[in-house]
């Protein structure tokens, strides 16, 4: 048993999370209950119950309750549940699959009625079971194989909150007493009068509908169970990707023949070397020892094109070896890796819910008792004017029977599921289904320049050097480049990294005998958008920044000279305050960073470029991807603060970012990505965090939010008007039970297809 340590923002309190599986769960109504259960608790912080995928996810102050007193308190309310040990989704085990037994027993008590309804349609009633067995079957059937249907029936009742399952009882049991007392009622009259005085008279029996309603329902629900743990869940098929044999190579082998062994995954431990053949996939993490090929890891970035694996390339787990033959030293295995840190990280977004759900949570928190309520309602109208009292009754059954809360509590999750899913193998990687929602209603993206629309990877392009100040402190180029490069080495930025290399090629160039490490520095300060500064032993207080920052303003001559220093990035350098030099700085634009932003803007969306560089370098990157805004000479708190502003306009915005100077403004948007190479600060600020070296996945995230979007609106659509519709066609005596029981059981799978066709969806170009 394990928890997870969390800091609760609210009020700062530590807090421990923790997963539940949860079993029993029939309903959304189920799902709520619990929900409503454990939120009440004082302990509990947020408890969030997903019907789809049978989880539960809560936070809990650790100081008044533990995940044992948790469990307990699910348990009370009707449910098992267990909380998920560590690694449990990595574990190789054989789950079979339980045969439906119970299911099978029903179908074969009601293969009788259908013979028998068979031969009624062809106008022959003696097909039809005698009176006695269809008691007989129908009891064994009621009491007997439905016994799952009263435990969770009466669980959820204790609990406070009616399930579906309470209907189906209500449903079926009134049926079978109805059908009982009129065929023991003919019994006893036969008796009396004789047998020949009643033949004419047979009674009015149902208990085809009672076992045809158990049948059609239990049916239902184990294609639904089977839907949502194989066909939606997406990490079955991400843990499929690891093989369960390799070959590990033995250290010490008597013969050729025994050099290499094969073992069961589980058994591999970090160090040992494996060997990969072209067709396979990759076991764990690792790097390449010996050997070449070609890998395919598209299942965790998003990017179709094969790469180059030679001695030294990291491998990762679940890639397709497509070409070559390699051996690698296992670095990381089972949930330490890349696909098991996404596996995780996926399952635990699927477990969240979507602020979508909340309107399906509210309605199933009623839904059972309205429909109690109509069917009664029904019952007395129809008694009041047919005045036939099966007739009544039988369509107040189809009105308890039609009733489906099921595919209301699968419209948001199921969508969810898929949705996660197709993003997690298209290389983004939502944080949860709030992430996924928000990413489906923007209007704007606004990028960051260097790093996320640029590769990040600038080049020195020139170098103003202010050669009478530079002699104040005893410099020349090359110690200058050194001084720089002393301190830049404490910031993380990609121009730092550039200035750096280039120090360290000059120095090379020039066979200067110093390197970096040579200056002494300390009272290292970053500035958030301004740039760093430190105090240098012997030289003083060094600032490595804007030209602003550094108190230095470059001649219009020096400009006008060299038209890069217009579009280019400027680094200046001051020492105690007294300018020395400055540095232009070019960045490339990322590859296919106009086609995304081409693609953005065809799905009607304003694309915004920001940044804390001059307005003529934003202004010359704007124009060469057609962005609509391009704001220059921002801080981290102005880029935050114009988000604010245009959300406050009514505008939903997406921050694309890679530094901590984005940070403030990704925490601020409606939605933010955290490209490929961010900071840690970035990818804890971001709702998403993009896989690929490319923006495509900018464009991937915006298409698979908004389709799962539609994808909910439709299931909610078609779950609302469902139930609209059919209540009234059985109160009005247009549905029978058992046409309202394989309709219902429809009406669950139908979303759940529905949502099936996202998995299909294909946005890798």
């Amino acid at each position: 048993m394990t928890t997870q340590s969390i800091t609760h923002a609210s009020d700062n309190a530590h807090t421990e999370q923790i997963i539940l599986d949860i079993d029993g769960m029939t309903c959304q109504a189920c799902a709520s209950r619990i929900e409503k259960v454990l939120n009440k608790k004082p302990a509990i912080v947020q408890a969030d119950v997903n019907y789809a995928n049978e989880v539960a996810q809560v936070q809990f102050d650790a100081s008044q309750t533990n995940a044992e007193q948790i469990v307990a308190w699910v348990k009370k309310t009707g449910y098992e549940a267990k909380v998920q040990p560590q690694n449990a989704l990595f574990a190789h085990e054989a789950h079979e699959q339980k045969a439906p037994y119970n299911l099978i027993a029903v179908w074969i008590c009601l293969l009788p009625f259908l013979i028998g309804m068979a031969g009624m349609m062809m106008g022959s009633h003696a097909l039809m079971p005698p009176l006695w067995l269809q008691f007989v079957l129908a009891t064994i059937v009621q009491f007997g194989l439905a016994i799952p249907f009263y435990k969770s029936a009466w669980a959820s009742i204790k609990g406070g909150l009616a399930n579906m399952d309470v209907l189906v009882v209500l449903g079926t049991l009134t049926i079978w007493a109805y059908s009982t007392y009129s065929w023991l009622s003919y019994l006893h009259t036969t008796a009396q009068m004789g047998h020949d005085g009643m033949a004419h008279s047979m009674p009015h029996v149902y208990f085809e509908a009672s076992v045809m309603v158990i049948a059609f329902v239990k049916m239902g629900k184990y294609l639904e169970t089977r839907t949502k743990k194989h066909s939606l869940n997406s990490i079955n098929l991400l843990l499929a990707l690891t093989p369960e044999q390799v070959e590990v190579k033995n250290p010490n082998p008597q013969s050729q023949d025994a050099q290499w062994q094969t073992l069961p995954l589980e058994q591999v431990t970090a160090g040992q070397i494996l060997r990969a053949k072209a067709g396979t996939r990759i076991a764990t993490d690792g790097i390449v020892t010996a050997g070449e090929g070609w890998c395919d890891e598209s299942h965790l970035t998003g990017e179709s094109v094969p790469l180059s694996k030679k001695v030294g390339s990291p491998v990762l787990a679940g890639a397709m070896v497509e070409n070559g033959s390699f051996e690698y030293q296992v670095t990381a295995k089972g949930s330490q890796t890349r696909l098991g840190d996404m596996i995780q990280a996926l399952n635990d977004a699927q477990g969240s819910k979507a602020h979508i759900a909340r309107i399906a949570d509210k309605v199933a928190g009623i839904f059972v008792p309205v429909v109690v309520a109509i069917a009664l309602l029904t019952f007395f109208a129809n008694y009041w004017f047919l005045g036939a009292f099966d007739t009544a009754l039988m369509r107040a059954v189809a009105v308890l029977v039609i009733a489906c809360p099921c595919a209301l509590g699968l419209a948001t999750p199921a969508a969810i599921m898929a949705g996660m899913g197709v993003a997690a193998r298209s290389g983004v990687w939502f944080k949860d289904a709030q992430a996924l929602e928000a990413a489906g209603a923007i209007d704007t993206v606004v990028f960051d320049k260097t790093g996320t629309i640029t590769q990040g990877k600038p080049q020195l392009s020139a170098a103003y050097l202010i050669d009478d100040n530079l002699k104040l402190f005893n410099l020349d180029k090359a110690a200058l480049l050194q001084l720089v490069a002393s301190v830049e080495r404490h910031a993380n930025h990609p121009l730092a990294t550039t200035l750096v290399n280039y120090a360290k090629s000059y120095t090379k160039q020039t066979d200067t005998p110093q390197s970096p490490a040579a200056f002494t520095i300390s009272h290292v300060e970053t500035v958030l958008g301004q740039g760093i500064q430190a105090q240098v032993a012997t030289i003083g207080r060094v600032k490595i920044g804007t030209p602003s920052f550094a108190n230095l303003q470059l001649p219009a001559a020096t400009i006008q000279a060299n038209p890069v220093w217009q579009i280019a990035s400027q680094v200046a350098v001051s020492i105690n305050d007294t300018p020395v030099a400055a540095f232009a700085l070019a960045d490339e634009l990322r590859q296919d960073s106009v086609k995304v932003i081409a693609s953005l803007q065809a799905h009607h969306l304003d694309v915004v470029v920001m940044s804390g560089d001059k307005q003529s370098v934003v202004d010359y990157v704007g124009q060469q991807i057609n962005a609509s805004k391009a704001l220059g000479e921002l801080s981290p708190r102005d880029k935050a603060q114009r988000i604010d502003e245009w959300q406050q306009q009514g505008k939903k915005v997406a921050m694309v970012g890679d530094g901590v100077n984005d940070a403030p403004a990704m925490a601020t948007a409606t939605a933010s990505f955290a490209v490929e190479g961010a900071t840690d600060i970035a990818k804890h600020s971001a709702t998403a965090r993009l896989m690929g070296e490319s923006l495509k996945h900018v464009d991937y995230a915006v298409k698979i939010a908004r389709a799962t979007l539609r994808n909910i609106k439709q299931n909610l659509f078609f779950a609302f008007i469902y139930n609209c519709l059919s209540i009234p066609l059985a109160a009005f005596g247009l549905l029978n039970p058992m046409i309202a029981a394989a309709a219902m059981a429809l009406s669950s799978i139908s979303v759940l297809l529905n949502a099936l066709r996202l998995t299909r969806m294909k946005v890798i170009s």
